[in-house]
């Protein structure tokens, strides 16, 4: 399909509120050179949440200009453009379309920042690789494992520059302890351990929301995109879409894939474990529905991956902070530990084993291209040096799928009794302590005895990291992707 072929059938498409598919031509024949004293032109995709801190970084800078504006709810646009143009300084005032495709269209758009939901990220980058834009996308770059290797091919077929929204790869404090287990003076890392548990927007409760008349101003086919055909309801638009399958990936690839790339960027040259397993449940404080509620994910999970001798932690406890039932106070958790063969890494402190008292962590030097992904993206832009990206795509490639892989095992889970010890789960102190966190947070918040329940058991999944494939569990391969809605697809070929 011809470009002003395509064009005049998206403008005629879009006009007759159809959904159209996306037909690749290659732009390199006119791909833009920038120069030194050009913008670069880009387009923010996905503006209400996260999107709206994507405007602040880009449009102060002096050279970028925010050029788009897309998002399916276009009763947003107002808003948005007065604050690019109070952040630029009133220079330029950016088009706003309801339609990706349309700003990918355009031979003058560089690049894309993709703060979407989650089941769009890979789509855009996927499609706006293809046409030959640079990618700015948020966290997970995925929805699915597929999707996530399907972006790494389009980035290095396309030579474009993807960046990921795992800002902690700007850090120089995560970059020494890095480079301290690394350098081998603690010996051996036995166990890298993630926390992602922090309170509100949903985490506690979403109650039921019943299916309501879409609204005026806002494409929901756009928003669905990929997922399945499905009525309209309040709880998934526009924040609370992270606890459904189709659409987000729980807590675990929401605030926990920053602490997950933590987690794996500390264990030398990791990529994909040789098996996952994981556990938990979704307990609201909607006692009178049983302690349950419209979402599907779990906000009290835990995860490990074997790493052929490195076990990767990963704790969800989201029932925290003030409860309405108990009235006590729990703590969340954010952060990263490291457990070697000498002792553990907590905060910036070594902790010899048997002693209380840290000390200094050994000092290496760190070279860091900047501490703002932001910028680092737009400098990669203009140098076309993949190599000094902050966040490459294939690093946030393996870290997504870490999250994935740990919700697949979750997800063809057993129901099994609250009394009984999670089969298959490695004997190591710190499994032990975060599946006692489990039951005595749910005591502690809504004061729910696990014992007299039952939790969500996943089975142990065989894992070929090379091949990208479950050895030992054709289910779990089948939830690797998704069925795409046409013509939302990201394909096989690239």
């Amino acid at each position: 399909m011809s470009r002003s072929t395509r064009r005049t059938f998206l403008k005629q498409a879009t006009a007759a509120g159809l959904a159209v598919g996306w037909a690749c031509t290659s732009t390199h024949s006119y791909a833009r050179i920038l120069g030194a004293n050009d913008r670069v032109r880009l387009g923010v995709a996905g503006i209400n949440g996260r999107g709206s801190s994507h405007i602040d970084a880009f449009a102060k800078m002096q050279d970028v200009e925010v050029a788009y504006l897309i998002d399916p709810d276009s009763r947003l646009f107002k808003g948005r453009t007065e604050q690019v143009q109070k952040r630029s300084g009133g220079g330029y005032t950016p088009k706003c379309v309801q339609d990706i495709r349309q700003a990918l269209d355009d031979k003058e758009l560089d690049a894309v920042s993709v703060a979407t939901c989650n089941h769009w990220h890979a789509l855009i980058t996927f499609w706006a690789c293809q046409a030959e834009k640079d990618v700015y996308v948020e966290k997970p770059c995925s929805h699915n494992v597929f999707e996530g290797r399907q972006c790494v091919k389009a980035a290095e077929k396309y030579k474009r520059i993807v960046q990921h929204g795992t800002q902690s790869r700007g850090s120089s404090r995560w970059a020494k302890v890095v480079a301290a287990i690394a350098s081998g003076k603690y010996g051996k890392l036995l166990v890298s351990k993630g926390y992602a548990s922090k309170p509100g927007k949903g985490r506690t409760s979403l109650g039921f929301k019943e299916p309501t008349d879409v609204p005026e101003g806002f494409d929901f086919n756009l928003w669905l995109g990929p997922a399945p055909e499905q009525p309209f309801h309040e709880n998934i638009v526009h924040y609370n879409w992270h606890w459904f399958w189709d659409f987000g990936n729980g807590e675990i690839g929401n605030q926990g894939v920053h602490q997950m790339d933590i987690a794996r960027w500390g264990i030398p040259n990791a990529t994909l474990p040789k098996s996952v397993i994981s556990m938990g449940g979704r307990w609201t404080t909607d006692k009178d529905q049983g302690y349950k509620d419209q979402a599907q994910t779990p906000n009290m999970q835990v995860t490990v991956c074997d790493f052929d001798g490195t076990l990767l932690i990963f704790e969800v406890a989201s029932l925290c902070g003030t409860s309405e039932i108990t009235g006590k106070k729990t703590p969340g958790k954010v952060d990263n530990e490291f457990y070697l063969e000498e002792g553990k890494i907590i905060g910036n402190k070594f902790y010899p084993n048997g002693k209380d008292q840290g000390e200094d962590l050994v000092d290496i030097d760190v070279e860091m291209p900047s501490d703002d992904v932001f910028r680092n993206f737009i400098d990669c832009v203009r140098s076309r040096k993949r190599e000094n990206l902050l966040a490459d795509i294939e690093k946030a490639h393996y870290s997504a799928a870490l999250c994935h892989l740990g919700n697949i095992s979750y997800r063809l889970g057993k129901e099994v009794p609250g009394s009984s010890e999670p089969e298959g789960f490695p004997d190591n102190p710190q499994v032990r302590e975060s599946l006692a966190w489990i039951r005595q947070d749910l005591k502690d918040f809504l004061d729910f005895d696990l014992n007299q329940h039952t939790y969500t058991l996943g089975p142990k999944l065989l894992f070929d990291a090379e091949k990208e494939q479950f050895t030992n569990n054709e289910a779990a391969n089948v939830l690797l992707t998704r069925d795409y809605r046409a013509p939302f697809v990201v394909t096989k070929e690239v």
